[in-house]
């Protein structure tokens, strides 16, 4: 008993420390847009480490999931490791890729036009914008050809009421995060579609006084500090896996050596003259 309690806590600890190699699943569409016409294509990549990854599409009406080239499905066929969609007004909606392990990518939203019902999508990007990158945004007749328009935010119109074949956004922040649509005098609006910047996320560092002129330069490859919360998490993984590894290591010492306590036996037996039950014990007579 005790040998399988050790075996299991041992199994934990190499999952715990196996569990650090574990990576992000990111999704990646080509093309990098939201707004499409029907019958146009669009391919979505699953990028991971060692898992297979699956493909779900929730629709914007009624919350149904499908699966990419599911059998039975006329959602995507898979090429490779990718999904790809010819494009039909029924495919709006949100799109991510899951892994076998139940690890998702963020989400994007995916907006279908039919020619019939507009003549002109925004070209928008689908995953979010780096905060300080630059976004262009261009207005698309259904013919495939650049239109002048006037472009909107929020429904405020951006710029001068100018007409424009495309309007730029410099160095990406959050305050520009909003609803962006583009639209012309005679061809009415595109559909809006939300543009998200990511802010990237704050280096852990350490505050240290300034070296001397006389200290000497450390090398530049030097790896950065290790969190505290890293070391703690490290640290409770190797425990349990050294305190296991020491005591398999004392069993088998133990049972080399023959030291291991043997286990003693007492045999009954049932006594058919009287009836009741003797435990084998020897009587020493003296003569």
């Amino acid at each position: 008993m005790k040998l399988r309690s050790i075996c299991l806590l041992l199994g934990v600890s190499i999952q715990l420390l196996s569990g650090r190699h574990v990576s992000a699943v990111s999704l990646n569409v080509s093309p990098n847009l939201q707004q499409f016409f029907s019958g146009q294509s669009v391919s979505l990549s699953c990028l991971g480490q060692g898992q297979e990854p699956g493909w779900t599409r929730r629709m914007s009406k009624g919350r149904q999931t499908e699966q990419c080239g599911a059998a039975g499905s006329d959602f995507g066929v898979f090429n490779e490791s990718s999904c790809v969609l010819d494009l039909l007004s029924s495919y709006t909606g949100v799109y991510w890729c899951e892994t076998s392990s139940g690890q998702k990518s963020e989400q994007i939203n995916i907006t279908v036009t039919r020619k019939e019902d507009s003549v002109l999508i925004l070209e928008i990007p689908a995953l979010p914008v780096s905060t300080g990158s630059d976004i262009t945004l261009r207005c698309r007749h259904k013919d495939g050809s650049l239109h002048a328009a006037y472009f909107y935010k929020n429904n405020d119109i951006i710029g001068n009421a100018v007409k424009t074949l495309s309007t730029a956004i410099h160095g990406a922040q959050p305050s520009d995060e909003g609803f962006y649509s583009c639209s012309t005098d005679k061809s009415g609006s595109s559909p809006q579609s939300f543009l998200r910047v990511k802010d990237p996320p704050v280096p852990h560092t350490i505050t240290t006084s300034p070296p001397s002129a006389s200290a000497t330069p450390l090398p530049s490859d030097i790896p950065p500090p290790i969190s505290v919360l890293h070391l703690l998490c490290h640290l409770l993984a190797i425990c349990p896996y050294c305190v296991c590894s020491i005591l398999l290591l004392s069993i088998c010492c133990r049972m080399n050596s023959g030291s291991w306590p043997a286990v003693s036996m007492e045999t009954t037996h049932l006594d058919e003259e009287r009836g009741d039950v003797t435990a084998g014990i020897t009587t020493e007579h003296n003569f």
